[in-house]
């Protein structure tokens, strides 16, 4: 009986670097010059002290001719990116068919790597936590992955209008955020409702809920605010989250005129 902790992902995966790395005869500076990242980024990566993104695993299974390798180390490894209490909710994420997400901000789903950066930025309490910012963008992006992995999910999104009210400090940085937005709301995997202030107070003001099943129909719910996550995998509190999306969502605009509204407020802050 093995009593010890599992090993962190990025443990493995920094392993995993410096295996191939030696066995392919490079030193880390062979493979700076190589690749063109730099050497102290690299050996930070090879410690498991920094996740990068998920491009770079992909640059380096090109490099070293590993397939699909790395990339799925990485898959597991930017699990350790999130709190514990929100790694069974991911699990489920990555392997859901149908995804039903309602959001008062910007989903992470659906953010910028600008924006994500400015929005995870406002938790950093040094100057110090710059790597702590840089992992969880890197986190944060890599899970967009799951809305174009084969095969694609069902993905329907509910934004509040608040999300659309909120721009970035920088105007480029809240241009490209609108027109990720716009672009992925045409995408026809995706449907992107607009949840307008005229429909009034709702239900899901305090937060997010977000609705996942799998291949073999089984539901959980996942809720969210300022308090913390619950993630409900009973089958009658499932059913209570549902009913409670599905009024949402009879509030909410129609996809064409949610798509249209999204374009009206790029117009706005362009003018």
């Amino acid at each position: 009986m093995v009593d010890e902790e599992r090993e962190s992902g990025r443990i493995v995966l920094g392993r995993t670097l410096k295996f191939l790395r030696e066995k392919a005869g490079k030193s880390l500076g062979q493979l700076a010059d190589d690749t063109g990242y730099d050497k102290s980024y690299l050996s930070r990566l090879e410690s498991g002290g920094r996740l990068s993104k998920v491009t770079v695993m992909e640059d380096l299974d090109g490099y070293y001719g590993s397939g699909d390798l790395l990339v799925s180390h990485w898959k597991a490894a930017r699990l350790d990116a999130f709190m514990d209490q929100f790694k069974r909710f991911m699990e489920l994420e990555a392997t859901a068919r149908i995804m039903w997400k309602f959001s008062l901000g910007v989903p992470g789903l659906l953010q910028t790597e600008d924006f994500a950066r400015e929005v995870l930025s406002g938790l950093q309490a040094t100057p110090e936590d710059d790597g702590w910012v840089e992992e969880q963008v890197a986190a944060r992006i890599g899970r967009q992955y799951l809305l174009r992995q084969k095969p694609e999910p069902n993905v329907r999104i509910i934004m509040d209008e608040f999300a659309l009210r909120r721009p970035a400090a920088l105007r480029k940085t809240w241009e490209d955020q609108l027109l990720r937005i716009e672009a992925v709301a045409m995408w026809p995997n995706v449907t992107l409702q607009v949840l307008p202030f005229a429909a009034g107070v709702h239900h899901h003001m305090q937060g997010s809920l977000t609705l996942l099943w799998q291949k073999d129909g089984s539901g959980v719910a996942y809720t969210e605010g300022n308090t913390g996550g619950e993630l409900t995998e009973e089958s009658d509190g499932v059913l209570g989250h549902r009913l409670s999306y599905d009024r949402l969502r009879d509030l909410a605009l129609p996809p064409s005129d949610s798509l249209a509204f999204i374009r009206d407020v790029l117009e706005e802050h362009r003018s």
